[in-house]
């Protein structure tokens, strides 16, 4: 399976998971968001989507552990596998058909989210 993890880069980016090369990934409130993170399995690819100024598709993580409840909240870990040297935007997804119907265009809020395998695989393709 393939997730969308949203961060703003200037509380957690893809710079500081690169440096730690592996992090807990938690403050997930949201319902529905809450719900897509549970059902994250090991192995599951994570891409890193920036928001705030950045609004942009940045790298690949990967799940090294089942979703988990910790101290009442739901959890996994992530570990870094890529930063993309051509970051995918939201603008350049916006105005593409391959993208149509991907969450992230119709649910901006949501921070978890399941990417679609076609969706998955224009992601790897464009971002390089």
């Amino acid at each position: 399976m393939h997730y969308l993890l949203k961060t703003e880069p200037s509380e957690y980016g893809i710079d500081q998971l690169q440096r730690e090369t592996q992090c807990v990934w938690d403050g997930v409130e949201n319902a529905l968001a809450l719900k897509h993170l549970r059902a994250i399995r090991k192995g599951d690819s994570c891409f890193i989507y920036h928001t705030g100024k950045e609004k942009r598709i940045v790298g690949l993580a990967e799940a090294v552990s089942d979703a988990y409840e910790k101290d009442g909240a739901w959890v996994f870990e992530v570990k870094f596998v890529q930063r993309y040297a051509q970051p995918l935007s939201l603008e350049q997804m916006k105005a593409s058909q391959a993208f149509a119907g991907f969450d992230l265009l119709r649910l901006p809020r949501l921070s978890v989210m399941p990417v679609p395998d076609p969706i998955a695989k224009e992601i790897l393709k464009r971002a390089k």
